[in-house]
């Protein structure tokens, strides 16, 4: 089984008139889609998490013309789950993936430019295949390709995207190397949090992961 993740990006804004309104927006952040369907009627429902101000989130949705339904909820950080109309691109790039034998690794990342990060699971030739189906205009790049080992990455799923970029930030600065290579205070200020936060994520994260090798 064979992996390969790549960015896909607009030639400016976003996918969706949506994704350019709130990736504009800097009180909302995209963090990702947990999962994202093409209906029988052409439609398509989709489930954020995002964080930041949500009541302007919800603001933002509300006057979104490809927007049929929405509902966002949590404090700071939440899910958004909207019903709308795709994109002639967002349609293709849907069909591309239900016409292939192919799984599309979820969560998606959303990037600051608009577009996304995906990791597409198959046999090479498929991938291949995928991959030249693209429409050209949108701006393709290769970040990884290899051998695909879901156990490392189901550990990694049981994490919340906020815990993932802690715990990667953590990892990065040395904090689990011996003798400690960092505080949480420094590692609160590659991520935009207090130090308090860092330290109430990571005993989260760290009981999560022994609680996973153990079940």
């Amino acid at each position: 089984m064979r992996y390969a993740t790549v960015v896909i990006s607009p030639n400016g804004g976003g996918l969706q008139p949506t994704d350019e309104s709130l990736t504009a927006d800097p009180t909302v952040t995209r963090d990702a889609i947990h999962q994202i369907n093409l209906l029988s009627d052409d439609t398509c429902v989709t489930l954020y998490s995002v964080r930041g101000n949500l009541d302007r989130a919800a603001a933002i949705l509300d006057d979104q013309s490809d927007v049929i339904a929405h509902d966002v909820s949590g404090d700071r950080e939440g899910l958004a789950y909207i019903h709308f109309r795709p994109t002639e691109t967002v349609a293709r790039l849907l069909s591309i993936v239900g016409d292939n034998e192919i799984v599309l690794k979820t969560p998606i990342d959303c990037l600051d430019d608009g577009g996304v990060r995906v990791t597409l699971v198959g046999d090479d030739e498929t991938i291949q295949r995928v991959v030249d189906s693209i429409p050209d205009s949108l701006r393709l790049s290769l970040e990884g390709i290899g051998d695909y080992h879901p156990d490392s990455e189901q550990l990694f799923s049981v994490l919340t995207e906020r815990q993932q970029e802690i715990l990667e930030a953590a990892v990065e600065l040395g904090y689990y190397e011996e003798p400690r290579q960092a505080t949480h205070e420094e590692i609160a200020r590659t991520v935009d949090v207090s130090a308090g936060t860092v330290g109430e994520h990571l005993r989260k994260v760290e009981g999560k992961v022994l609680a996973s090798l153990v079940q």
